[in-house]
Formats: C-alpha cells, structure tokens, sequence
C-alpha cells in the first residue's frame, strides 16, 4: 500500500503540489488523472524519494522510500522511458539495477523474457525506439517482483499489440493481490484499464472513488427513446410522473429511470419502441466536465469550434473563403511576418 498524508511541493513560489491525502491500495489498478502541470509526475517522483515533500509524509507499505532495504523488491517504478545510459546493453542495464538491489541474475532474462525484449537483450539501448524503451522500463519496474508498481504514462510509444499487453499485465499484477499505480493521459485506455481513480488538479485532490461513481458524479446519464408514436409515449410517461424531454432527431431523452421500466411501460401500454438505450459519458467526458477549473493552459479555439459556439459577430463581414490547412493560427502568423517585414514562409527555416 502506499500512503500519502499532507503531502506538500514547493519550487520557490510555485505550489506545485497542494496537501495531498490518499491511499493507493492492494489488488486493484489505480490511474492517476489530472491536466497538464497539476502535479502528477512531482507527486509520482516524491513516492520514490526522487524529491523531497516540502511538508507531509508518503509511505511505502509503511515506511519511507528511503528507509527501504533493496528496494526494488518494494517497489518498482518506470517514470521515464529514456531513463538509462544509451551505451549500456538492455541485459546489462537491468543486470545493474539487480545486482544493486540483491537481485539473483536469472531474474533478468526473466523480466527480458516478459516484455519481449529476449531478441534485442544485447543491443546498446541508445537506439532504442519509445516503445522499446518503455519495455525496459517495464521490465525495471518488475525485476524484483515488488508488490507495489508504479507506471508513468507507460503506454506512450507502444504500437496497438503493445497497448493491449501493457493493459493485460497491468489487470494481472492486480489480479495477484498487487498494489498497481498508473498515470496516463489516454482516458480511453485508463476506462478500460483502471478500478479505482484518484484525480488531481493544480496540485489538489479533486476525487478519490472508483471508476463508475467517477463517472456517474460527473456526468449525466439518461434513457433515449424513440417511436412512432412519440406524443402518446410522451404522455403515457408524464402519467407517471416521469419528464421526457424532446431532441431534434424524434427521440426522447429521460434521466434518473432505469431502462427496463420504460421498456415495462411501453409494453403495458403497447407502444412500439425503435429504440430504447442508456447513455452514459465517458471516462474523458466525465474527466473535462470536472478539471474544466483546474486547467493550467487553454488552447484557442478553432474556427469552427467558436462559430458553432457563438457564430459570426455581428456585423462581421462573411469569410470570402474557406480556411486552409493552417488555418487562421497560419493566417494571423503570415500576417504579422509581413508586417514585421520576415517575408512569410521562408521565415520559419
């Protein structure tokens, strides 16, 4: 288990990690969610002593990292991908890390079998590919056959079978009885992925809950309908005291039901359904609609976004043509290189 209480980073006046308190517990895949800059990566590099906590406390099944003894056998981390000397050979980067730790050398073509690195075990990792690298960081972490692991974004670089391996291995080791603690940007992979969620921004806890409460508290979920004879369906809900709201394609749209008594109703009152479906928001949906405050840049909107949102100003002449490729970011930057006199395209080399 891994504990964190009051958990405080400070860079000068930059408050990079807020009073952190959570628990990462055994026999579950944990993902670890929050913008860009809200203090994941600083938090994941205090759990492994790489940083000192300006105040507050982490522990590791107890104890500090540092008071650890051979502690890859504790726990195994993969923070960085490209984290290893690019002269040294796979085999003999791990056989390091082993030897350090009191870790038997069989171990190591072990770890190199289990991440697919047996063929490339005695090339320099210099020329390593991301998705190579994030193998031997996987294969790292799981050296000492810790009971803790701890991954950053460690699907960064892998092709769609090594996604899939990553998933797999990482709902294992929780299937064993292990403690499993995952960073990833990509909500789709972590949807499938993680049980529990523990989400931060700027610095501080926005959510600590499983994957499902996350999503229901952060989202709505509702019932779509549709019939031939939407108007009686309409009113045979509202007879029940149930509102059904109208879209624009002929369905109806019913939140806080349950699907299968509206399909009961329907029924009762012989009401041709062609559609009856719950809905529920993503993993992502549910992610922006809470860290929508906690967002440390915001990107300007595309053109098509802002006329969707708000349309043209008024007055505003209409576009004389589409938008190319670059759109009007490579507009406004060939205008101001012509004003400022740097001649337009050739000014970027």
């Amino acid at each position: 288990m891994i504990e964190l209480v009051g958990l405080t980073k400070r860079y000068g006046a930059k408050l990079a990690v807020d009073d952190l308190t959570f628990s990462v517990r055994p026999g579950m895949v944990t993902g670890f969610l929050g913008p860009n800059g809200a203090g994941k990566s600083t938090t994941m590099r205090m759990m492994l002593g790489l940083d000192n906590p300006t105040s507050g406390d982490v522990r590791i099944d107890g104890l500090r990292y540092a008071e650890l003894r051979d502690p890859l056998t504790h726990i195994g981390g993969l923070l960085d991908a490209k984290a290893m000397h690019g002269g040294r050979k796979a085999y003999h980067h791990l056989l390091c890390l082993a030897q350090s730790n009191g870790i038997p050398r069989r171990r190591v073509q072990e770890v190199l079998e289990t991440v697919g690195l047996t063929p490339v075990a005695r090339q320099r990792t210099g020329g390593f590919s991301l998705g190579m690298g994030q193998r031997l960081g996987i294969a790292g972490a799981l050296l000492g056959d810790p009971r803790i692991l701890m991954f950053d974004e460690p699907v960064n670089g892998l092709d769609p079978e090594g996604i899939h391996w990553v998933r797999n291995l990482m709902r294992h080791l929780a299937g064993e009885g292990r403690t499993v603690f995952v960073s990833s940007h990509l909500m789709s992979e972590m949807a499938l992925t993680a049980d529990h969620l523990v989400v931060i921004g700027q610095g501080r806890l926005l959510a600590d809950t499983s994957m499902s409460d996350f999503i229901a508290e952060n989202s709505r979920s509702y019932v779509r309908l549709r019939s031939p004879e939407q108007e009686r369906l309409r009113d045979v809900l509202s007879s029940e005291g149930i509102t059904a709201t109208a879209t624009g394609d002929g369905a109806l749209e019913v939140d806080d039901e349950e699907p299968a008594r509206l399909g009961e109703l329907a029924a009762e009152h012989r009401l041709v359904l062609h559609e009856l479906s719950p809905q529920k928001a993503s993993l992502e949906e549910a992610f922006m609609q809470l860290t929508a405050q906690s967002v440390e840049y915001h990107a300007r909107s595309a053109p098509a976004e802002r006329a969707a949102v708000g349309g043209p100003a008024a007055g505003a002449a209409p576009a004389q043509r589409p938008p190319t490729a670059t759109g009007t970011w490579g507009a406004d930057w060939r205008d101001r290189s012509r004003r400022d006199g740097k001649g337009g395209r050739g000014s970027d080399r």
